[in-house]
This record gives C-alpha cells, sequence and structure tokens, in this order.
C-alpha cells in the first residue's frame, strides 16, 4: 500500500497530538466534553508548525496628544506619557531611540522640543551668568620696555615695611560622595 508523503505527514502530527494530549490529561483533571476540544487545537497548532506568522503592524498611539505634550515646565513622552524634564535621556534608556529617531516615529518636526521650555532658559539664564557664550576678553595692553623704565620705584621705606603673612598650607577641599 502507497502512502503519499502527506498523509504520512498528517498521521505523524495526529501521533504527536494524540501522544500530547495524553500526557497532559494524564496529569491535569479535564471534563470529557473538552478532550476533542484539546485534540483539535493541539492538532492546529502543530499543523501551523511550519508555516511563518505574518508580523501584525500595529500602529502604535502616542500616550497623549503631540501638541499636549509639550507645557512650559515638562516634556510629556509620547511612549509611555510620562513628565520629563529633559526627554532625551528617558528614550535613550528606556527605548534604545535618538531625538531624531523618536521624532521621525512620531511625525514630529524637526524642532520639536526634547527640554521643557522654562527648564531650557533657566539653563540659559544660568550659563549666561557663569560668562558661558561670551567672546574672550580682549589681552591687557602689553607694557614695553621703555614704560617700564618710566615708572618710578616704590621708596626703599615703603618696601621695607611690606610683611608678608606667614604661609598657610591650603585647605582640602570636602570629598562629596
Amino acid at each position: 500500500m502507497n502512502v503519499s508523503p502527506e498523509q504520512d505527514d498528517k498521521a505523524d502530527l495526529v501521533s504527536i497530538a494524540a501522544d500530547i494530549v495524553s500526557a497532559y490529561v494524564s496529569n491535569n483533571p479535564l471534563p470529557i466534553g473538552e478532550l476533542p476540544k484539546l485534540i483539535g487545537d493541539t492538532y492546529a497548532a502543530l499543523q501551523g508548525i511550519g508555516t511563518p506568522v505574518p508580523p501584525t503592524a500595529v500602529k502604535q498611539e502616542p500616550a497623549v496628544s503631540p501638541r499636549k505634550s509639550v507645557t512650559p515646565d515638562f516634556i510629556i513622552c509620547l511612549e509611555d506619557g510620562k513628565k520629563f524634564k529633559s526627554l532625551k535621556r528617558h528614550i535613550a534608556t528606556h527605548y534604545n531611540l535618538s531625538p531624531d529617531e523618536y521624532r521621525q516615529k512620531w511625525n514630529l518636526p524637526a524642532d520639536y522640543p526634547m527640554v521643557a521650555p522654562n527648564y531650557a532658559a533657566a539653563r540659559s539664564a544660568l550659563a549666561k551668568a557663569s560668562g558661558l557664550g561670551r567672546k574672550a576678553e580682549a589681552p591687557a595692553p602689553v607694557v614695553t620696555e621703555t614704560a617700564k623704565r618710566t615708572t618710578r620705584a616704590a621708596p626703599a621705606e615703603a618696601r621695607a615695611t611690606v610683611v608678608k603673612s606667614p604661609s598657610k598650607k591650603p585647605r582640602k577641599a570636602p570629598v562629596s560622595a
């Protein structure tokens, strides 16, 4: 009797399904009415093993509207809805996205901020107060040799009254933890 390869494969699947179901039923209580459904489900699952599952293209919805995600004091992450002053580190560590990839994923404009506006203004004011962003000041005028000679030396009495303070060891800076 000649058996086609398709029939042989079906017989193998039936045999494997029977083995799986018998092992399951021997260790788990199952109502008799559920047995045919379990056999059918197991057989269907075994048939689907060789076929690739098509990827489901689920479009992710943002947690909040992109318009509402930018407020003066914080930025809301469109991935999870959490509030941040600076979004860059969060999206890099949790979602492995760069700011450009994040903007592209959510169809945001290139000028979409990654930092809350008030936070950016405060950092800008702090930087300006500390002198960052200014051009270097013009160097002091160079004193020539002739200018050095024309200045008068201090009288000897004035030089003698200058007293040096005793030398002190500089304090060690406190170590911060």
